[in-house]
């Protein structure tokens, strides 16, 4: 239900001439000025809807039906995303254009060749209707000015929230009224997942098998990191044995257990933080991932075994009472999710070495983590929970055929080389965090010496 009210000073109605293109979703109107004398300095708009409720979640649905607008220095700003409670805000500023957004469609009104003056806008959720689940409100003020000289063309937006068509309105920004990503990861998801998602709907009708072929190419793209992670574990591992001697050696003092291991990994030529950077390089691809999907209108309506929409949750079952932080329903794709988790995490247990020093138990945490995010995703959409089920089986794959072709005893052979290389002053080129890493050991040792000379008085 929607409503547009567009009034003068005088309190009436002005004569409007629609126009409506053979294709697309826009409307372009234009307000006849000459019929009305204008006696003051602004005029009014008041836009008004009622949002119906369109999608399986209704609380999810609430939070994302909200307003978005663009100032005039190109600012976007959006009223806060929340369900339950009303949320407004005054714009005294121009602005350029001001949509209603909701989970899957959108509805902007754009001026033409000129700005709005200023707006009030309003988010109103109405919890006791599920029907009318929220109202949108914005009180809008334009130049009468403007309208005398002609400046009286609007172009409305009705249609989906779909990046590839909403990119397309001749409108400054008005694609950011698709929530791709946070601003920092939004390279990764405009250039790289939207077209190739766009390409692999070229080839595939079935989106289940399209999210599979996706997690191979992404996960094709990264395997040379994949790669680098699995030789720096391989490494450790091997050098586990001296660890485990320096342990027993020194005994519960963790510090310099810790020390004394840093110490060994310079001998080696070893890089302590080689094994992380590649897992932190993948990060912001699983992070955009995570902030896609959900907001990705292809899924919507999408099937792929027993889920009958991949954009929102599976309810493989429904509880007759709600646990709280989960829900009253089970997600097979989540629970799938969490089993392929928990396996990664034993077999990465498997396969990689007790790091002395550690205030957090790593290998339980591998564990407890998937357990967490069952919880989290159970009422996230079906489709970024098969992404991730996917995802973990390939990398799984990955290690166990990565595995097959590293020689460790290669590696062995290569760290007991860099060993009498570095003991002599040559060896491999050491990076700067190897030098940093030596400075602060030497700082630390000398430390050490100073407060056994000079110990503290009681």
């Amino acid at each position: 239900t929607r409503s547009l009210i567009v009034t003068g000073v005088q309190t009436c109605a002005l004569p409007i001439c629609y126009s409506l293109p053979e294709s697309g979703f826009l409307l372009d109107f234009q307000l006849d000025a000459k019929s009305v004398a204008l006696t003051g300095g602004d005029y009014f708009i008041h836009w008004k809807e009622q949002v119906h409720q369109t999608e399986k979640d209704i609380t999810e649905e609430r939070k994302a039906t909200i307003n978005y607008l663009l100032s005039e220095d190109d600012e976007f700003d959006n009223l806060s995303e929340n369900p339950s409670s009303v949320t407004n805000e005054n714009i005294d500023k121009s602005t350029k254009w001001i949509s209603f957004k909701k989970k899957y469609f959108l509805s902007g009104l754009i001026p033409q060749g000129f700005a709005f003056k200023s707006a009030a806008l309003t988010a109103t959720p109405n919890l006791t209707d599920s029907s009318n689940i929220k109202t949108l409100d914005a009180q809008i003020i334009a130049s009468a000015q403007d309208l005398s000289v002609g400046k009286s063309n609007f172009t409305f937006y009705f249609g989906p929230n779909d990046y590839s068509i909403v990119n397309k309105v001749e409108a400054p920004n008005f694609g950011k009224n698709v929530k791709l990503s946070y601003d920092f990861l939004l390279p990764i998801t405009k250039y790289i997942f939207v077209p190739l998602f766009g390409f692999l709907e070229s080839l595939f009708t079935n989106y289940g098998l399209l999210i599979i072929v996706l997690v191979l190419i992404i996960k094709t793209a990264l395997l040379p990191l994949t790669y680098k992670s699995y030789v720096s574990m391989a490494k450790t591992r091997i050098l586990a044995p001296e660890i485990a001697a320096i342990k027993e050696k020194i005994g519960d003092d963790a510090a310099r257990v810790q020390q004394e291991t840093m110490k060994l990994y310079g001998e080696v030529g070893v890089n302590p933080l080689s094994g992380c950077i590649p897992v932190l390089a993948t990060m912001p691809v699983l992070m955009a991932v995570f902030m896609l999907f959900p907001n990705l209108i292809n899924l919507r309506q999408e099937s792929f075994l027993w889920a009958n929409d991949l954009s929102t949750y599976d309810s493989f079952l429904n509880l007759p009472f709600n646990i709280p932080f989960y829900g009253s329903h089970v997600s097979l794709f989540c629970l799938l999710m969490t089993v392929s988790q928990l396996a990664y995490g034993y077999y990465n247990n498997q396969i990689t070495p007790d790091q002395p020093g550690q205030p957090i138990n790593m290998k339980m945490m591998a564990y407890v983590t998937p357990v967490i995010f069952m919880f989290v995703m159970n009422s996230f959409p079906a489709g970024l929970s098969f992404y991730y089920f996917v995802s973990n089986l390939v990398t799984i794959g990955q290690q166990l055929a990565i595995r097959k072709f590293v020689n460790e005893d290669k590696i062995k052979a290569l760290l007991d080389e860099n060993r009498k290389k570095i003991a002599a002053g040559g060896g491999p080129k050491k990076s700067k965090f190897s030098q940093y890493l030596q400075t602060q050991l030497k700082t630390m040792e000398e430390q050490q010496k100073t407060t056994a000379k000079n110990p503290k008085k009681k």
